[in-house]
């Protein structure tokens, strides 16, 4: 064998009369990536939020920098850590699947690069992980790179599960959605910052592909192996209670009412996170591969709301 040539197994799909599943939800997701996953962070204009910010008393100042660090380690984060995942869906073949994680991974790097450039427009380049608790440390260092790490040696249904769960139910289905909700609740309704606000809208946006994939990944797998959803319910169990100490120490300067809202909100993640799993123990994977997108609780038409 020449040097630098590799033989492999496995088939080519796309030129065998199967082809493609056109009709399966990560083809769909991956179709719909290319619509609305195409903006560009350094198109957003900043003139208004820079003179928003100056205007920002140091309470309101740090508790959006707060969220701002928060959310740039976070991003930061899943995209460095991803790329076991899609290389185990590519191990395994399944091309449709591969296919929309690399508009995933694309887009982690880019909500990377949109929280960068809204530190740089208000002229911040100091040290904010000042702002990551040991919670967060604990999720961000510790829980979600060794949960994807895993798949380097671990391919089993057990370790993907457990990496989705990890990855999509809690960092982004929980943790992200509820920093959503902390961005629109302290500046919409105060008019402020635009472009932050429309970049974290386009985010929210993205995200919710993210989250429909994982939901169908865990549906996926929860069909075939049904001892799995035990196991997903446990380690969301485990987590719980670091999504409510992460709320809790973002809260201090809070209303009781504002505390009350942010708590609900995180709660009800929870829940439909699970209602919808729980639906897929009693589905055929045909089902499953072929559901739309509102079935994995995605916004229809990726609508902001």
């Amino acid at each position: 064998m020449e040097e630098g040539v590799h033989m492999t197994d496995k088939p080519f799909k796309t030129t065998s009369a199967a082809g493609i599943q056109e009709d399966s939800l990560p083809f769909k997701l991956f179709q719909k990536a290319k619509r609305f996953g195409v903006w560009n962070p350094a198109d957003l204009d900043f003139t208004q939020d820079k003179k928003d910010w100056e205007t920002f008393s140091e309470q309101q100042k740090e508790g959006t920098l707060r969220l701002i660090s928060q959310f740039q380690g976070g991003e930061e984060a899943v995209t460095r850590d991803l790329l076991p995942l899609i290389m185990t869906i590519s191990n395994e073949g399944r091309l449709e699947e591969e296919m929309f994680l690399t508009t995933f991974l694309f887009e982690e790097a880019k909500h990377t690069e949109f929280f960068r450039i809204v530190l740089n427009e208000l002229g911040i380049y100091r040290d904010l992980t000042e702002y990551h608790s040991d919670t967060y440390r604990k999720i961000f260092n510790d829980i979600l790179p060794s949960s994807m790490e895993r798949l380097v040696h671990d391919q089993s249904p057990e370790a993907v599960a457990e990496a989705a769960t990890v990855y999509n139910m809690f960092v982004e289905g929980v943790l992200a959605e509820t920093g959503y909700y902390g961005f629109f609740r302290s500046l919409q309704h105060i008019n402020a910052m635009p472009a932050l606000l429309e970049g974290v809208g386009n985010l929210k946006r993205d995200e919710s592909r993210h989250i429909a994939y994982g939901t169908f990944l865990l549906q996926r797998i929860i069909s075939e192996h049904h001892h799995i959803y035990d196991l997903v319910i446990k380690k969301m169990e485990e987590l719980t209670p670091l999504a409510i100490q992460i709320n809790q120490e973002g809260m201090e300067d809070d209303s009781e009412e504002e505390k009350r809202n942010t708590m609900n909100f995180t709660q009800k993640q929870l829940s439909t996170r699970m209602q919808i799993l729980g639906r897929s123990r009693d589905k055929r994977l045909e089902e499953i591969y072929k559901q739309r997108e509102d079935e994995v609780g995605m916004e229809e038409a990726d609508a902001v709301k």
